[in-house]
């Protein structure tokens, strides 16, 4: 599991660690870990171009000292000066070593192999300054391989907001532990591929972590496994009132996904039944009220609903409800607040944002923000969809879970309507609401990659989600082909399997 901790917890782990260890040993050991990570992308380091831009902070310090090493290694390294001061020893270092400071930035940017993201640290706020614009827009319009140093200058490491000019980078090197900023788009999208340096403070750090992303093992532990003399019913029924005269095709997707989720039956409830049964015969079908269509153990309602009623009924029973599209437009906080059992509230950004009462834009900007406020508003758990789907519990204390797995091309008609019913039935056979999105969203990205590239997933381990390969593809952004929402259901078994093979024994 990757754990991601807000900033003020890292400066509390690091300044305890700084308080055994001989001056500047920690940003020293920092450094050799960037100018590992540096001499790696450039694969031959003597006689590379590396130009290091340098702020007042310690990130700055940790630029000066990776370069000192890469140029006593024969690479060609020079410091650009954008802060008001600069790490003296470390400036004193690279010189030392070889390296040097250079007059003009945009002529040693232009034939750079590789440029460090020294200018602001972890607790930078706001874009970056003015001054630093035009030297990082040359560094990227050079086609250098930009590396951040912790976290990309101009983003903010808590939330993951950018507001103003960022650096994008390819790589982001990151000590310690991973900040929050650097899992939660839109800043996400600025890191480029991952990688974390051991630098000794991971039993120092304080407290729970802000954000945590399950991988592979993860996620096999808590897959629901029918025992010996399980049947249907003991395995669990997942309800689904979903689709309308309008969009019969909600329905559909939406028992797709459930029969893939590990219930043992799937109960539709809806005017859709007819459409349901000539796709999946399996599927036992209700007209409905949802009150009178049987006993479940958890319920889906809301893809394709348009204002067929249920919303009421299924939020009145005494098991656990997942809401989603047209189901949250009718939403009462109380009510759900008031439920004797867990809720989970599946919205995309537009309808987060119509339940906070703010725009689209705003959600989209502080996705993390936005997740935490609405689990509180609600008492309910929020899966929040999108480039980043987060999963956030009511209590604040818990951490939320930002899912690593997906590909841009799930954003397609529908894959919504599948993710809600495998997450119910999820729910359905026995997980928390937490759980049950945390592997619903894992499963389901997992599934879109496998259809978007014929069948390849992420490696047992989950490393594959946030790749360290020194290219410059988005985390998660894994190539394929445009894909359906039926094909992701289709491939839900396969995800499955992938998953259950990393279980300890398996």
């Amino acid at each position: 599991m990757r754990t991601a901790y807000r900033v003020q917890d890292v400066r509390a782990a690091e300044a305890a660690l700084m308080a055994r260890l001989p001056e500047g040993a920690l940003m020293r050991r920092a450094a050799a870990g960037l100018a590992g990570a540096c001499a790696g992308l450039l694969r031959r380091v003597y006689g590379a171009r590396v130009v290091l831009l340098v702020g007042s902070g310690d990130n700055g310090g940790d630029a000066l000292y990776a370069g000192a090493l890469l140029a006593r290694r024969g690479a060609g390294v020079s410091a650009v000066r954008l802060g008001r001061r600069v790490h003296e020893a470390g400036l004193d270092a690279l010189v030392r070593a070889g390296g040097r400071v250079a007059d003009d930035p945009y002529g040693v940017l232009a034939r750079a192999d590789l440029v460090v993201d020294g200018i602001t640290g972890i607790g930078g706020r706001g874009g970056l300054r003015p001054e630093a614009v035009p030297v990082v827009r040359a560094a990227r319009e050079s086609g250098a391989v930009v590396v951040a140093v912790d976290l990309p200058s101009g983003v903010d490491a808590d939330t993951g907001a950018v507001e103003g000019e960022a650096v994008r980078a390819d790589a982001t090197v990151t000590f310690g532990a991973y900040k929050p900023g650097l899992l939660v788009d839109p800043a996400r999208e600025y890191a480029g591929a991952l990688r974390l340096v051991d630098i000794g403070i991971r039993d120092l750090l304080p407290g729970a972590p802000e954000l945590q992303a399950l991988q592979h093992a993860d996620v096999a532990r808590l897959l629901p496994v029918p025992a010996a003399e399980s049947d249907k019913y003991r395995r669990g029924v997942v309800g689904v009132v979903a689709g309308s005269a309008r969009y019969p095709g909600a329905a559909v997707l939406a028992v797709a996904g459930a029969l893939r989720g590990g219930a043992g039956a799937v109960r539709y409830v809806g005017p859709a039944g007819d459409a349901v049964l000539a796709r999946y015969p399996e599927t036992l079908v209700h007209p409905g009220p949802p009150g009178r269509a049987g006993r479940v153990q958890a319920w889906v309602i809301g893809p394709g609903l348009a204002d067929t009623p249920g919303v009421a009924d299924v939020l009145a029973s005494d098991v656990p409800v997942l809401v989603d599209a047209d189901g949250l437009r009718l939403l009462d906080p109380a009510a759900v607040r008031a439920r004797p059992a867990p809720t989970l509230l599946t919205p995309h950004a537009g309808e987060a944002a119509a339940l906070l009462g703010t725009v689209r834009e705003d959600v989209e900007a502080r996705r993390l923000d936005a997740v935490r406020e609405l689990a509180g508003r609600y008492g309910a758990t929020v899966l929040l969809k999108g480039s980043t789907t987060l999963v956030a519990d009511p209590s604040p204390g818990v951490p939320v879970r930002v899912n690593p797995t997906g590909t841009p091309w799930l954003a397609t008609a529908g894959s919504g309507d599948v993710l809600s019913g495998l997450t119910g039935s999820l729910l359905a056979a026995g997980l928390t609401a937490r759980d049950a999105g945390s592997v619903g969203a894992y499963l389901h990205g997992l599934a879109a990659r496998r259809a978007a590239t014929g069948g390849a997933g992420v490696s047992p381990t989950g490393a594959g989600a946030y790749p360290y390969d020194g290219g410059r593809a988005a985390p998660g952004a894994a190539g394929g082909a445009p894909l359906t929402a039926h094909e992701v259901a289709r491939a839900l078994p396969g995800a499955w399997r992938d998953v259950a093979a990393a279980a300890p024994g398996a």
